[in-house]
């Protein structure tokens, strides 16, 4: 028995990079999926792909940042499915820059994908989760939550935020039989950091089957146990000293 069989999963940020390769794990054991982003086409492609491993996968274009998107989302999956089990928030942004020079765009924008997004996602499946009496919520966040690079401020805070709100959500969650973990990679290879020449793109890499091989275990725990928070990188990676 695949271990995801019967488990009805939403994943976002689900077309490209980490998002894709969490899609290619789950539909190896047997989940069926519900994928979302804004870009259908790339959806699309991640589908088909799911579906060449035999798992149902519907596409469902949203953008996180956008609450009617989100309530349609959820909403969707509830009138195709009849339950959620899983859902993994994964859309994000990165923007940054020396922290006087940041535009409130800027700020809102990296805020807006990595928290608020994270913050609609979460509500909606706690409405479900809550009714059905359990489920499950993975956060994607980053080592900057625990180690900050130079001029990240929006990144690393909306991390840190993130950590907040799986924390909270764990604790609201556990009465209901919901559980909540965030998992943070480090340098991860996905297609905008092949296409990079910078620097810190040049640095050692996981791969996004790797890192989704942490997640696929994370999420097939039995219900009674959760990992709380990952740690995921790169053995030489610089990390610990990092500053």
């Amino acid at each position: 028995m695949a271990q995801l069989d019967g488990k009805i999963a939403i994943i976002t940020g689900a077309g490209t990079g980490i998002g894709k390769g969490i899609t290619r794990a789950f539909a190896r054991e047997g989940a069926t999926l519900v994928l979302s982003s804004r870009n259908r086409a790339n959806l699309e492609e991640s589908a088909a792909e799911a579906r060449s491993w035999g798992a149902t996968a519907e596409v469902i274009p949203a953008d996180v940042t956008v609450e009617a998107d989100v309530v349609a989302l959820f909403a969707q999956t509830i009138e195709r499915f009849g339950r959620l089990d899983i859902l993994v928030n994964n859309s994000g942004a990165f923007d940054g820059g020396p922290l006087e020079d940041l535009s409130l765009e800027t700020w809102r924008k990296v805020i807006d994908v990595n928290l608020t997004g994270p913050f609609l996602c979460a509500r909606e499946a706690m409405r479900i989760m809550k009714t059905q009496g359990g489920g499950r919520i993975l956060n994607i966040g980053s080592i900057s939550a625990q180690m900050p690079r130079m001029n990240s401020a929006p990144y690393t805070s909306s991390k840190h935020g993130l950590v907040g709100l799986t924390k909270c959500i764990a604790l609201e969650g556990r009465g209901h039989g919901i559980s909540a973990g965030c998992l943070h990679p480090g340098n991860t290879l996905t297609e905008r950091r092949s296409a990079s020449d910078k620097e810190s793109d040049q640095e050692p890499m996981m791969s996004v089957d790797e890192l989704a091989s942490i997640a696929l275990a994370m999420a097939a725990l039995p219900a009674h146990a959760t990992v709380l928070e990952a740690i995921a990188l790169p053995m030489e990676q610089l990390y610990v000293g990092r500053g």
